[in-house]
């Protein structure tokens, strides 16, 4: 029985693991070729370089992720709070719901609604063009809102709620009371929540692709373009670097993460001693 686990865990990751091994394989190949590997080499990473109209790319696509993963968790911050501080189950209960909805809605319907709210909204205020970098950018603060939240709702049920009240006994505003009681106890799950929106927002097509203004593309908008011919491994080599750095992202969580629970068990410790 120990035998076949260990087997069918193996293959589970073998599964999800082997595309990923192929491709940063096949990146530092010497030839275009994707089954003969003909030679260590870093050829399509000195030409991923040489690329200015995938570099452009590159550039606003971080831009993009950066600024709608700070909005986002800013906003989601604030959403879990004032959903924490909800005293009706019910009216919390609705919230959630409505709140969890862009989550569950497949992106292509994500995309087509958003499109069409900014067209006419475009269309009634007479703009010469109705999306642009700032619609793509509301359109991945909306879906990228629900994941923050949901990392942070649970950090502030695991806190202790005496902690606020405590600081403004001892003179504190609610705001300070915040900043200095409350968002220590929850920065781990906005650092991942963070770290998971600005995935999410790197990664995404769809809504990107519906929502695109002209003049601006984003990465993978730009491989989607390049299919229609051929796929050069200039963009393996690209896809090898994203892949290290979100990987050192979720190290980074993790550690964090480790590191508050680790702070939490000897907080508790303390407590019983």
């Amino acid at each position: 029985m120990k035998r076949a686990s260990k087997l069918y865990t193996a293959l589970i990751f073998l599964f999800l693991f082997a595309p990923i091994a192929i491709l940063l394989l096949f990146s530092f190949n010497e030839t275009k070729s994707l089954s003969v590997f003909s030679g260590f080499s870093l050829k399509w990473y000195r030409e991923l370089f040489r690329d200015g109209d995938t570099l452009e790319s590159l550039k606003n696509t971080l831009i993009l992720a950066c600024s709608s993963s700070v909005i986002a968790t800013v906003m989601g911050t604030a959403a879990a709070v004032g959903i924490d501080k909800l005293r009706s189950k019910y009216a919390r209960a609705a919230i959630n719901t409505v709140t969890n909805i862009p989550m569950t809605n497949p992106d292509i319907i994500t995309g087509i609604s958003l499109m069409l709210m900014f067209v006419f909204i475009g269309g009634r205020l007479g703009l010469s063009s109705s999306l642009s970098f700032w619609t793509m950018l509301m359109s991945h603060v909306t879906f990228c809102l629900p994941y923050v939240i949901l990392q942070v709702l649970p950090k502030l049920r695991q806190m202790d709620p005496a902690l606020p009240e405590a600081a403004m006994d001892l003179g504190c505003t609610p705001m300070q009371a915040f900043f200095k009681a409350e968002l220590p106890e929850i920065l781990p799950g906005i650092v991942t929540g963070l770290i998971m929106a600005f995935t999410l927002s790197l990664d995404d097509f769809v809504i990107s692709y519906f929502t695109q203004g002209n003049g601006f593309q984003t990465l993978p908008i730009r491989i989607y373009s390049m299919t229609k011919k051929t796929v050069t491994p200039k963009m393996y080599a690209l896809s090898t670097i994203i892949f290290f750095v979100i990987l050192a992202l979720l190290l980074l969580s993790n550690l964090q993460d480790e590191r508050a629970d680790n702070r939490l068990r000897q907080s508790k410790h303390n407590e019983r001693r």
